[in-house]
């Protein structure tokens, strides 16, 4: 018995010993004959992946970049002075024409309010001259701008430009820091950019993100330019960044940040930014000129859709289609009419109506040019000498005093119909509809034209006060209206009562 377990001890702890010499001296042998049906680790990892694209061994470095432009970036205050119409106690029925009556005091009164408008801006010259937006400094008092150091400045507002929505500054300095705006036109959809600025009293903000889109246009609205050639950006970008540095890898600033489009007031990623190679041109002109000249035809455009396309005879939708040419003006001299569609301006090609409008612009007024239209399928060379672009007249919004219908109006002018993309040229726009106001219940929107009240053709603002100045409370009014779309205008009549 106890010869028997030996030999089972011996025989046990000899085949411990040989395996344990097989894996150690033959492992790859074993592993590939133990394991064969089993899929190599490479292989199981090719059947799930794509292979890897292949990445630099580092990220941007954003640090650089920043301590590079940081210096040149510039927190901007503007104190502004508004005039604004209020009402006091004893305005409203039945006591609204006591005041008037009897001690001539108008109900509604104009009272100033000041306010502070934040922005950003930066150097562009080690002389003091700062780069920034229109709408932060106009129609200020007083402009104030702080240094990353916090070294303040009292601004000089050289000159603005409503059309590009930029401004020229100037601070008295020397030796200052100072950042290159850089060639705009080489920037590629996908590349990284740096946004830095003061959003929401966040002073000396970075932010990055990627070129989302190139050439962007917002519309026709009060609120953006009239030139708009956007570089649309996911950079995180609020209320403050404005006027700030749009800034590539190099450190060089290719857009002035300036738009947002949100239906928060927030960033939710879509940021825009004048191109840095526009903002060249109006630097240029502001520091000679303190305004911007520009080129002017005297025409109303649109985009060629491909039915019209098809109706007119083209080959391609390009250029720009004439839909409207005002009396003694260029155009009109040099022979363009209605449904012209132009393709060329002194031999470069025309793409589309905001391309005509840079093109027509940048020429100086007094310059002949060569204009190639298409009229009848067939190709037409007229010469023409370009006019100046006049000023945009501000206009204050209306409201018939004692009479509150629920919404403001400007006279609509052909220039504030070409800036906003309208065909009519004449009428009342409104500009605000009041809420919980008739007027929106009866469903008036912002930028309905009012061709007609009572009947009679509105042309300018006296014409609604003379009909307003004879109506009483609880009178009606009749207001045909037109409202312009992407598809066939509409025109309708809504009836308000006087209030």
């Amino acid at each position: 018995m106890k010869k028997t377990l030996l030999i089972a001890l011996i025989s046990f702890f000899l085949g411990i010993f040989l395996a344990g010499l097989i894996f150690v001296y033959l492992p790859e042998k074993n592993s590939s004959e133990v394991f064969s049906d089993e899929p190599s680790s490479s292989s199981f990892t090719s059947a799930l992946y794509a292979s890897s694209v292949s990445q630099s061994s580092s990220w941007p470095d954003f640090v650089k970049i920043v301590e590079k432009v940081g210096p040149a970036v510039l927190k901007i205050e503007a104190e502004k002075v508004e005039k604004r119409k209020v009402r006091g106690f004893g305005d409203e029925w039945p006591f609204e024409d006591f005041w008037n009556r009897f001690f001539d005091i108008p109900r509604e009164r104009e009272q100033e309010y000041h306010s502070i408008a934040y922005g950003t801006g930066f150097f562009i010259a080690s002389d003091g001259y700062i780069l920034t937006n229109n709408h932060i400094v106009e129609n200020t008092i007083k402009v104030t701008v702080f240094s990353v150091n916090k070294d303040e400045y009292k601004a000089e507002v050289v000159g603005t430009d409503s059309k590009t929505d930029l401004a020229l500054l100037k601070v008295e300095g020397k030796n200052l820091p100072f950042t290159k705006l850089g060639d705009s036109t080489q920037l590629k959809v996908g590349e990284w950019v740096l946004a830095i600025g003061n959003p929401l009293g966040m002073e000396h903000t970075v932010t990055a993100g990627i070129v989302s889109a190139k050439g962007r246009q917002l519309g026709g609205s009060l609120n953006v330019p009239d030139y708009q050639d956007f570089i649309q950006t996911d950079a995180a970008i609020n209320r403050g960044n404005s006027g700030g540095p749009l800034v590539n890898l190099e450190g060089e600033v290719v857009g002035i940040t300036s738009n947002i489009l949100t239906p928060t007031g927030g960033n939710i990623g879509i940021g825009f930014a004048i191109p840095s190679n526009l903002a060249k041109k109006i630097v240029k002109q502001l520091k000679e000129k303190g305004r911007v000249i520009r080129g002017y035809l005297g025409i109303v455009i649109q985009a060629i859709t491909e039915d019209q396309k098809k109706i007119l005879n083209l080959k391609e939708a390009r250029g720009a289609l004439v839909t409207g040419v005002e009396p003694d003006l260029p155009a009109e001299r040099a022979g363009l009419k209605r449904y012209d569609v132009i393709v060329e301006i002194n031999g470069t090609p025309v793409k589309d109506p905001n391309d005509l409008r840079f093109k027509i612009a940048d020429i100086q007024p007094g310059k002949e040019i060569e204009i190639k239209i298409i009229r009848d399928g067939k190709e037409k060379i007229l010469t023409a000498e370009l006019a100046e672009l006049e000023p945009e007249e501000e206009q204050e919004p209306y409201a018939a005093p004692g009479k509150d219908l629920g919404f403001s109006v400007v006279e609509l002018t052909p220039r504030l119909a070409r800036r906003l993309g309208l065909q009519t040229k004449e009428g009342l726009l409104i500009t605000e509809v009041r809420r919980y106001s008739e007027a929106e219940r009866k469903g008036l929107r912002k930028y309905d034209i009012i061709l007609e009240v009572n009947q009679r053709k509105m042309k300018s603002l006296g014409g609604l006060d003379k009909i307003l100045k004879r109506l009483e409370s609880g009178d009606p009014i009749m207001l045909l209206i037109r409202r312009e779309t992407d598809r066939e205008p509409l025109e309708f009549i809504r009836t308000l009562r006087i209030p």
